[in-house]
């Protein structure tokens, strides 16, 4: 009987001193999670409020409008995509808010693995607006160019205007869309390797083009100057 009253006061103490270092370990805990938490919710704050004033800033830049008139929300509207300029920095602001704020949250919890992620994520957002801007400028330029060689050509009265034109737009789009992939570090070593082999593609064209149909020009280019040189003297 003596014994199984021990066992029992043995348990006893065993289970409240486990209550105890339990409520000791929570009471030290308690501190970081509520700052936590107070950090997460002051931050879904400020990122609804500086996310919608972006879109609002944004949007009395009336940029929709002016990309409009150059002609990009032709190729969203081919997508099934509605020009929002606005809504997406407004977005960017907000999710790139949110993020910071639950990477302090990860701080005061000691979350380090979860910090470095958050880290990482933080970092690369930049490279994301950055590879936007580069297809937006790509396609502008594109457009430019375009109706620059349209009107060249024609004005030249040479033929295939639509398609040198053409060729133009998707030779600035194409590169500009490379371009975005390395900033994103998308299979950078490929496209590297990709715009090399084009770049000799076309300097080989050019040069057997030359060699094969501009050869005898050439030698009479060379003839008239010689000839001119020598009348000089």
């Amino acid at each position: 009987m003596y014994e199984a009253i021990m066992v029992i006061q043995s348990w006893t103490e065993i289970v409240i001193g486990s209550l105890q270092n339990l409520w000791l370990g929570m009471v030290e805990v308690m501190p970081s999670i509520l700052g936590a938490i107070v950090v997460f919710i002051v931050g879904l704050i400020v990122a609804s409020g500086l996310g919608a004033l972006t879109q609002k800033f944004i949007e009395l830049l009336k940029l929709d409008d002016l990309l409009s008139r150059i002609g990009v929300d032709t190729y969203f509207k081919r997508a099934g995509l509605r020009l929002n300029v606005g809504r997406f920095l407004g977005q960017i602001v907000h999710w790139f808010l949110i993020i910071a704020f639950i990477l302090a949250s990860s701080d005061i919890l000691g979350f380090t693995s979860l910090s470095g992620f958050l880290k990482d994520i933080l970092i690369y957002i930049p490279n994301i607006v950055i590879a936007v801007l580069i297809m937006l400028a790509a396609v502008v330029l594109g457009n430019f160019l375009r109706g620059l060689v349209r009107a060249s050509v024609m004005s030249a009265r040479l033929h295939a205007a639509k398609f040198l034109g053409a060729l133009t737009w998707w030779s600035v789009v194409v590169f500009g869309f490379l371009a975005a992939l390395t900033q994103l570090g998308i299979a950078v070593n490929i496209i590297n390797t990709l715009v090399t082999g084009v770049i000799a593609m076309l300097a080989l064209a050019g040069g057997l083009a030359f060699g094969m149909g501009g050869r005898e020009y050439a030698s009479h280019l060379i003839e008239k100057f010689r000839d001119h040189t020598e009348n000089d003297r």
